[in-house]
């Protein structure tokens, strides 16, 4: 009597991810989002979520600071990432557009005090990690490589001095039409900082095994080649390369 071969199917290999951390103003969504493209990857801007959640919160009238009410929130966080016709990120709020909204200096400095809560940061953990779809995932936030993506197949780590992350929001502030003031920026950033490196769950910190890049003399164009010669040298990166080459 023959025996009957059993076949063993394997699960699926869980998508490539590509983690890029750092402190605010360093660029790791510009860099996030252009690698994106390139490869044809999703992109998961984690900090979006936390802004989302401070924003959501001065809807329900929450207090930044009540944590117990922030988690439930976070749980039920109704958002949308779409796409305009021009192929822009649109993001929706309980059926409000809420794109620029998110981005005000205002909603940046409340999404840090949030995110150094603890449950926060475990109720939009399982968030994150199911942003990882094929064909694979570039995921830019401040602990993308060491929590939320701890298997990330490139962790780069974006850093720059305050002054430049200052100056350069300080350029782009000026270009959309607000007022602003440098020293200031420079401050707020110093405290973000300040907050993301001290804080007790997930800190602010550069993975072990990471790459670390200073931008401060940097252009995105530079940064750019120096990630796209990294992804070069991992081949399970390198065939989603459209051109087939790093540049």
């Amino acid at each position: 009597m023959s025996a009957e071969v059993e076949k063993v199917v394997m699960p699926p290999a869980p998508a490539p991810v590509i983690a890029i951390d750092g402190p605010s103003g360093s660029g790791k969504g510009t860099i996030a989002h252009r690698l994106a493209s390139l490869l044809g990857f999703h992109v998961l801007d984690s900090g979006s979520l936390y802004r989302l959640l401070a924003l959501a919160a001065q809807h329900h009238g929450v207090a930044l600071d009540n944590e117990a009410a922030l988690q439930v929130l976070a749980g039920h966080l109704d958002v949308q990432f779409q796409q305009n016709a021009a192929g822009e990120a649109v993001i929706i709020l309980e059926g409000e557009d809420v794109t620029n909204v998110i981005r005000t200096e205002e909603m940046g400095r409340s999404a840090s005090i949030v995110a150094a809560l603890p449950a926060v940061r475990t109720a939009l953990l399982h968030r994150q990690q199911a942003f990882r779809e094929q064909p694979g995932l570039v995921a830019d936030g401040r602990d993308m490589g060491t929590v939320v993506f701890p298997d990330a197949c490139l962790k780069i780590f974006l850093t720059a001095s305050a002054e430049a992350r200052a100056e350069r929001r300080y350029k782009q502030l000026l270009e959309k039409g607000f007022s602003a003031s440098l020293p200031a920026l420079v401050d707020d950033i110093r405290s973000r900082d300040n907050r993301d490196i001290n804080r007790p769950v997930a800190p602010l910190k550069a993975a072990d095994d990471a790459i670390v890049l200073d931008s401060t003399q940097l252009g995105i164009d530079a940064v750019m080649e120096r990630v796209m010669r990294e992804i070069g040298q991992l081949p399970e990166l390198k065939r989603y390369l459209r051109n087939g080459s790093a540049a």
